[in-house]
């Protein structure tokens, strides 16, 4: 599991006093607005960026980083994803950050059959999607527990399959 976890992007400068604009990639923007620090990633590793303040204005994370005092410093920032450490970010219990799901094996719940191996989470309207891919291409199951029954990191994702849902295109 990654120490590090990628919390958004900074798109743009927001003023002329170096904050920036952060689209945000957690479940929500409010999640970024309770961190004290920041990490980007260089060549050496993973950098510290302590926060000074922050806000959420119309769906971005406006932040204010110690040290990026002016449009200059803000704009040098602009492109740049943005990490938090897992043991600063909150998580329910029986849930799941979604860098640790991908690369699970997606099973059959009844018979263990191994379907193939999550790819991508797909956040999208009320809830997520699971693209898998398998030996006949990419497969998408809606997050529901209606289709995904249990989730494992150590033995992987089951799920109920409806007709169709793994058969060859």
């Amino acid at each position: 599991m990654e120490k590090y976890l990628e919390i958004g992007k900074i798109v743009n400068t927001h003023g002329f006093r170096g904050d920036v604009k952060l689209q945000s990639w957690c479940d929500s923007p409010d999640v970024v607005t309770e961190l004290e620090c920041a990490y980007r990633k260089t060549p050496s590793g993973y950098v510290k960026m302590n926060i000074v303040k922050s806000s959420v204005h119309k769906g971005m994370v406006l932040i204010k980083f110690e040290g990026v005092d002016d449009f200059d410093a803000a704009n040098a920032l602009r492109e740049v994803v943005m990490y938090a450490d897992r043991d600063d970010l909150p998580i329910d219990d029986g849930a799941f950050f979604i860098a640790d799901l991908i690369g699970l094996e997606v099973k059959d719940i009844d018979t263990g059959r191994v379907y193939g191996v999550l790819k991508e989470v797909v956040q999208y309207g009320m809830h997520d999607i699971y693209a898998v891919e398998t030996d006949n291409g990419e497969r998408l199951i809606p997050a529901v527990k209606e289709f995904v029954k249990k989730i494992s990191l150590e033995d992987g994702i089951f799920v109920s399959a409806i007709e169709g849902m793994f058969d060859e295109v």
